[in-house]
């Protein structure tokens, strides 16, 4: 694994670089998404603010989560390079794109639509950041052909483990692809707003939980973890959005 790139006297974390190219990446998706829309907004823009505030609420999440040492060593803790949590940033970022969606008056559902793709491909590249540094998301144990070891990692381990953040590279890479398709798709069929953001929050919910089984994270609630409490909750509210939304857009209607 490469936790650092050593560049003359630098010392550049790989999982720094890969979040900035995660944000870089999504943001070309995202304003790509506003061209083909009509929407006149800057995504650079918007998946920097949403970027930034995203890292903050993963870091925050992550330390909540076993309040009495965040608050037995406060300081050292928000400043470390490592722990951040994915629904915590999912809730700073997503806050953030909100709050300037209605700053530029644009349509929430397509908005919510347009997003939807770029956060999936984004989410993926960032997990590359997660491999590289061995930063402990790895999964359990396993004797399969392609388990990896990371003895040089952020979290070390030689055990032949699965590398899970690959995993999660190709799921949501494939998600995003199939969102994007369907976004286009629905533009060509009016009457579908607000659908690709609810089959975002099924699928991304649905991947995650499943990923968290081979996952080490510990049990939180009826021996599910956080993550995938927070991933089943995506789904339902994903599954009834998508049945409000189309009960409501139903040419009946």
């Amino acid at each position: 694994m490469i936790p650092y790139l050593h560049i003359g006297p630098l010392q550049l974390p790989t999982f720094g670089l890969m979040v900035a190219l995660a944000l870089i990446s999504a943001a070309y998706v995202l304003q790509a998404d506003f061209d083909r829309r009509g929407m006149n907004a800057d995504a650079f823009t918007m998946i920097t603010v949403a970027g930034l505030l995203g890292i903050l609420g993963a870091k925050l999440y992550h330390l909540l989560e076993t309040p009495a040492e965040f608050f037995a060593s406060p300081v050292p803790l928000l400043l470390s390079r490592y722990g951040f949590a994915w629904f915590g940033g999912f809730l700073g970022g997503f806050g953030a794109l909100l709050v300037m969606r209605w700053q530029a008056k644009l349509p929430v559902w397509e908005f919510l639509d347009a997003c939807s793709p770029a956060a999936s491909f984004g989410y993926a590249i960032g997990r590359i950041g997660c491999f590289l540094s061995g930063d402990g998301d790895y999964g359990k144990p396993t004797s399969l052909p392609w388990g990896m070891s990371f003895p040089n990692g952020v979290v070390p381990t030689t055990e032949r483990v699965h590398p899970a953040p690959l995993y999660e590279l190709l799921i949501w890479s494939a998600i995003g692809w199939l969102l994007w398709r369907l976004g286009a798709k629905f533009l060509k069929r009016p009457g579908h707003a607000g659908e690709v953001f609810c089959y975002y929050l099924i699928l991304t919910g649905v991947a995650r939980f499943l990923v968290e089984i081979i996952r080490i994270n510990p049990p939180w609630i009826l021996g599910l973890s956080n993550a995938q409490v927070a991933s089943a909750a995506s789904v339902i509210a994903g599954c009834i959005l998508l049945w409000r939304l189309k009960l409501t857009q139903s040419p009946s209607q």
